[in-house]
């Protein structure tokens, strides 16, 4: 079959029927996986039905060198599979760790099946993902559902994959851990929150309120309907020299603005202010009178690839998001480092377990000894301010603490 008839029905248009088997030989089945590449390219990244997220060029040429020469067994995981389904609730970073050594190395793994899978986000629950290791090096291709005959020819049958609620394309990193905190989890270069509309009280002189009840709040109201309700700013401070990082304010809840304020005279001529109403409409702790109110903003739904940056970083924890002394798996964290210091979105970074201090006992200057710090986790950054970012910890061996520090992968 020739290049031309095989792109022929891969644009054939819709309607028309498509063979019920397609018989190629080996050479022929590789033009044709060619073929999908350039139809995919064309039709800009859009194979397959779903979001197309943006790849960047730095990605895309690491991809197509892999691609072109794989990469070395040393790189792969002691126990990668020869073979993966992969599966609902799959990330890429999931994908990652199952084949590679460094999961935060996910060009390589987009890059070993670059020619099928022209879009990483396009990979949905299903698919099979084969590895393939021949002279030394490795690629990771789709399988395909068919068989050769007697003679070497590749008998090819076309295939439909169901599409059902939740089956879409699998995203970078597990997304509903970090969703609430995209808009919700914010860090002030000032404490603008001091001057903000505050509540100042409720029905029946309720000072604590759940979702659904109405609040009164006094204070410089824009007309906007939906609101956004904080507890008082905290400074977060650098762990290396106590220097104020940013105001960090805790996301309370979610409120509609239901009636406007005024300002009128009273009994005996004294001026009375009538606060605005407001209704509790999302709550992620309970409110009280003294929290403060900023209007929402739209929603931040712009992808998130993990990739590593590209020049070295250091930095420390600088806070850990709600309570506890100590954060694990799937937990936030604050670092002391932002945009000014070259912190990305969908920047992935190492956590260093501190070493400890001991004492040499059996030395007669009884010296003291400092244990290197050993790598025990990963962050991946998902929101980053001036001077400060937050993270989502991946993984982590043992607890993660305010004064960790952390480095490029």
């Amino acid at each position: 079959m020739h290049l031309p008839h095989l792109m022929s029905l891969i644009f054939r248009p819709a309607g028309l029927p498509v063979p019920s088997k397609l018989t190629t030989t080996p050479a022929q089945a590789g033009a044709l996986a060619l073929a999908v590449f350039l139809a995919t390219s064309l039709a800009g990244s859009t194979w397959a039905a779903g979001p197309n997220y943006p790849v960047t060029q730095g990605q895309r040429s690491t991809a197509k060198q892999v691609s072109e020469a794989g990469i070395p067994l040393s790189e792969l995981a002691p126990d990668a599979p020869d073979s993966y389904t992969v599966k609902r609730g799959d990330t890429l970073w999931d994908i990652s760790k199952i084949f590679l050594r460094s999961p935060w190395r996910w060009p390589e793994l987009w890059g070993m099946n670059i020619q099928q899978i022209n879009n990483p986000h396009l990979i949905y629950p299903g698919q099979l993902l084969v590895l393939v290791k021949t002279g030394g090096r490795a690629r990771l291709e789709m399988g395909q559902q068919g068989s050769a005959g007697p003679d070497g020819t590749l008998k090819l049958a076309p295939r439909a994959r169901g599409s059902g609620l939740g089956l879409g394309p699998i995203a970078a990193v597990p997304m509903h851990l970090i969703q609430p905190f995209l808009n919700d989890a914010v860090v002030l270069d000032q404490n603008e929150l001091d001057g903000a509309p505050r509540i100042v009280a409720g029905l029946d002189s309720r000072t604590i309120f759940s979702r659904g009840d109405t609040a009164y709040v006094r204070g410089s109201l824009p007309d906007r309907r939906d609101w956004r309700i904080f507890r008082a700013a905290k400074p977060l401070t650098d762990p290396d020299n106590g220097e104020v990082l940013g105001y960090e304010a805790a996301y309370v809840g979610a409120a509609e603005y239901i009636r406007r304020g005024d300002t009128r005279a009273g009994e005996g001529g004294i001026e009375e202010i009538v606060p605005a109403t407001f209704t509790l409409t999302a709550m992620r702790q309970e409110a009280g009178v003294g929290d403060r109110l900023a209007a929402a903003g739209s929603r931040d739904d712009l992808s998130y690839t993990p990739h590593a940056p590209t020049r070295p970083i250091f930095g420390r924890i600088a806070g850990l998001y709600g309570e506890g002394l100590s954060a694990g798996q799937n937990q936030i964290v604050a670092i002391n480092r932002g945009k000014a210091d070259g912190i990305e979105r969908g920047h992935v970074l190492a956590v260093l377990r501190n070493g400890d201090r001991l004492v040499d006992k059996d030395d007669p200057e009884r010296a003291v000894l400092k244990l290197p710090d050993e790598r025990h986790g990963y962050l991946f950054v998902f929101r980053v301010f001036n001077r400060v970012s937050y993270a989502l910890i991946l993984s982590a061996q043992t607890a993660v603490r305010v004064g960790d520090h952390f480095v490029q992968p």
